[in-house]
C-alpha cells in the first residue's frame, strides 16, 4: 500500500473518532457553517434535510418538463463548450426511450472526456470537504439532478468512499476536469480511497452496498461544473490564516518586549483619531497582551520612535484581519448557494418574461431553466489573493523586526543576541532563512486571477485560477509560520539577555505565557549550535499554539 495513502487513511480514522460520535450534520443547502464542513472532512456523517429532498425532486421534474417542452437546456437538450449549439436529441413533445438513452450516453461521455486532472491525488480530508460543499450547494435546489445523485454524495461521505481527484488542472471557472472524477467514480469507472486502500470505485461501492449511478439529464454537468474543489483549498487557507493571525498580537507583544519598544503607537489616544476598520481591535489586542509588562514603566534606553516594522504592525494585522473577514464572508456565501449553470429555478419569477428571449427559459406555472454565470468564483479568488497580499505585509514586518532584534543599535543588547561567553556567530547567519521565506511570499502574493489563455473554441476566455490562488495562500501561511518561529527564537533570546541584567523583568501576562511555553520546546542559545532543529520546532510551535 502507498505509504501516503495509509497515513492519510489512518489520520482520517483518528480524526473521525470524535467527529463520528457527534450527531449527523444535517445539510439543507442554506445553513452549512465552515466548522460543520470541517467536521465532515474529519469524518462526521451527513444527513440530507427532508425539505431539501423535496426541492431536489421538484427541480428535477422541472428540468425534465423543460426538456419535454423543447426548451433549450445547456447540457441537456444542447451540448456544451464548442458544441453548445449542437442538438443532442429532439425533445419535441416526448422524451422517448431513445432520447433518454442518448442523454445517458452523453452523461457517461461527459464524465470520461472531462476527467483530465494532473498530479498526485488531493488529500482525503480536502476531498471530503469538497464533497460536503458540493452536496450542500446541490441541496440549494437549483441543479435539477436526479435525487439519487445527492444520495450518492451522502453515501460516499457516510461510508468512507473518497474519489481520487488529481490536485491540478483547473483554471478557476468551475473545476470541471477535477470534479468530473467524482462522477466517474460514482458510475464505477474510477478509483476511490476506501478502508485504507486505493481501489476500484466499482468494487468499493459493491462492498459498501452502494448502487452505481446511471446518469442522465443534467447529472454529469452538475457533478463536474462547480467550484467545490478549489473552494475547499480556499477554506484551508482561510482556516490556517485565521490561526496564524490569532497568535500574532501575542507574538508581536513579545517581540516588542525583546526590543524594549514603545507602546505609544498602540494607544487609543493616537488611534481613535483615524478609525480605519479593525485598527481599534488590533491595537487593543496588542495592549492586552502587554498587561503587566515592563514596557509600561519608564526606561532611559527606550527610544521615542521604534522602526516602522514595529510601529505599523497594528495596521498590518488590522488589514490582514479585514482581508480574513472578507474571505470568510464570501466563502460562506459560496458554500450555501448554487454555482450551477444552467440554474433550475423552481418558482422563478416572470420578470422580463414578456420578451421572447426570456420567455423561452420559462416553464409556465413551475419556474424556469436559465443559463447563468454563477460558476464564476471571482469574489472568492479576489478575497484569497487580498489575504495573501495582506499576509505578505505581515511577513515583511516580522522579517524586519527580527533583523532589528539582532541589531545592538536598536536593542542595546549584544550584537546578534550573543550570550555571554559566546564568541561565535550567534544569530548572524540565520537571517538568510527567514529572508528566503519572505521572498517566496512576495512571489506567491502576486495576483494570478487574470493569467490564462482563451480555450474551448474561444468560449472560455476568462479565468480566476482560484485553486492556484488558494495554493499560494496556504504556502504563504506555511512560510510565515517559519518566519514567526524565527522571530520568536530571537525575541525569547532577547528577553533572556534582558533578564540576565534585570532578573525581575516583568513580561505581559499573555506574552509571558507564550515565552514560557516556547522555552519548554526551545532552550536559550548559550553557544552556537545547529539551528535547523530549532527552526522546525519553532515552526511547529507557531502552528499549534
Amino acid at each position: 500500500m502507498n505509504k501516503s495513502v495509509l497515513m492519510a487513511s489512518l489520520t482520517l480514522s483518528l480524526l473521525s473518532g470524535s467527529a463520528l460520535a457527534m450527531e449527523h450534520v444535517v445539510l439543507d443547502g442554506k445553513h452549512l457553517t465552515q466548522e460543520q464542513a470541517w467536521a465532515i472532512a474529519d469524518g462526521a456523517k451527513v444527513k440530507i434535510a427532508s425539505q431539501a429532498k423535496t426541492q431536489l425532486v421538484k427541480a428535477n421534474s422541472l428540468l425534465m418538463e423543460a426538456a419535454r417542452l423543447g426548451k433549450p437546456v445547456y447540457g441537456l437538450t444542447v451540448g456544451v463548450g464548442l458544441n453548445k449549439d449542437h442538438k443532442l436529441f429532439d425533445a419535441n413533445g416526448k422524451l422517448s426511450d431513445e432520447v433518454l438513452e442518448a442523454s445517458r450516453n452523453f452523461n457517461y461521455s461527459t464524465f470520461r472526456a472531462h476527467s483530465a486532472g494532473v498530479g498526485d491525488a488531493a488529500p482525503i480530508r480536502l476531498t471530503r470537504l469538497a464533497l460536503a460543499v458540493r452536496l450542500n450547494t446541490m441541496l440549494a435546489g437549483q441543479t435539477g439532478v436526479q435525487p439519487v445523485v445527492a444520495e450518492l454524495y451522502e453515501a460516499y461521505l457516510n461510508k468512507g468512499l473518497t474519489p481520487v481527484i488529481p490536485a491540478h488542472g483547473t483554471v478557476g471557472e468551475a473545476d470541471i476536469l477535477l470534479s468530473s472524477h467524482v462522477g466517474l467514480a460514482m458510475v464505477g469507472e474510477w478509483e476511490v480511497f476506501y478502508k485504507g486502500q486505493r481501489v476500484s470505485s466499482k468494487d468499493a461501492m459493491a462492498d459498501a452496498g452502494i448502487t452505481p449511478l446511471v446518469p442522465m439529464g443534467k447529472d454529469a454537468l452538475s457533478i463536474l461544473s462547480n467550484n467545490s474543489f478549489s473552494v475547499a483549498y480556499a477554506m484551508q487557507g482561510y482556516r490556517e490564516a485565521k490561526q496564524l493571525l490569532s497568535i500574532s498580537p501575542t507574538l508581536f507583544g513579545l517581540s516588542l518586549e525583546g526590543l524594549n519598544g514603545n507602546v505609544a503607537p498602540f494607544l487609543p489616544q493616537t488611534n481613535d483619531i483615524r478609525p480605519f476598520p479593525y485598527i481599534k481591535a488590533s491595537t487593543s489586542d496588542i495592549l492586552k497582551q502587554l498587561d503587566g509588562s515592563y514596557l509600561w514603566q519608564l526606561n532611559d534606553e527606550r527610544p521615542l520612535q521604534d522602526p516602522l516594522s514595529y510601529r505599523t504592525t497594528a495596521y498590518t494585522l488590522a488589514s490582514a484581519e479585514q482581508a480574513l473577514a472578507e474571505l470568510n464572508y464570501v466563502v460562506n456565501i459560496q458554500i450555501n448557494h448554487s454555482d450551477d449553470n444552467p440554474a433550475v429555478i423552481v418558482g422563478a419569477s416572470n420578470e422580463y418574461a414578456k420578451f421572447p428571449q426570456v420567455a423561452k427559459y420559462i416553464v409556465e406555472g413551475q419556474g424556469g431553466v436559465f443559463p447563468t454565470t454563477n460558476f464564476e468564483p471571482l469574489p472568492v479568488a479576489l478575497a484569497v489573493q487580498n489575504l495573501s497580499v495582506a499576509l505578505t505585509h505581515v511577513s515583511h514586518n516580522s522579517v524586519m523586526r527580527t533583523i532589528h532584534l539582532s541589531d545592538d543599535h536598536f536593542t542595546k543588547l549584544p550584537r546578534f543576541l550573543s550570550a555571554p561567553g559566546n564568541n561565535g556567530h550567534a544569530f548572524g547567519a540565520i537571517q538568510k532563512a527567514f529572508v528566503d521565506m519572505h521572498v517566496r511570499n512576495k512571489q506567491l502574493a502576486t495576483p494570478v486571477s487574470f493569467d490564462g489563455i482563451s480555450i474551448a473554441g474561444g468560449i472560455e476566455d476568462t479565468f480566476t485560477n482560484l485553486k492556484l490562488a488558494a495554493d499560494n495562500l496556504i504556502q504563504i501561511v506555511d512560510n510565515t509560520r517559519v518566519i514567526y518561529g524565527l522571530e520568536l527564537l530571537h525575541s525569547s533570546q532577547a528577553i533572556d539577555l534582558r533578564k540576565l541584567a534585570t532578573p525581575d523583568l516583568h513580561l505581559g501576562k499573555a506574552t509571558e505565557a507564550m515565552y514560557k511555553a516556547y522555552r519548554e520546546k526551545v532552550s536559550f542559545v548559550a553557544q552556537d549550535r545547529p539551528f535547523t532543529p530549532d527552526i522546525q520546532t519553532s515552526t511547529e510551535f507557531i502552528a499549534n499554539y
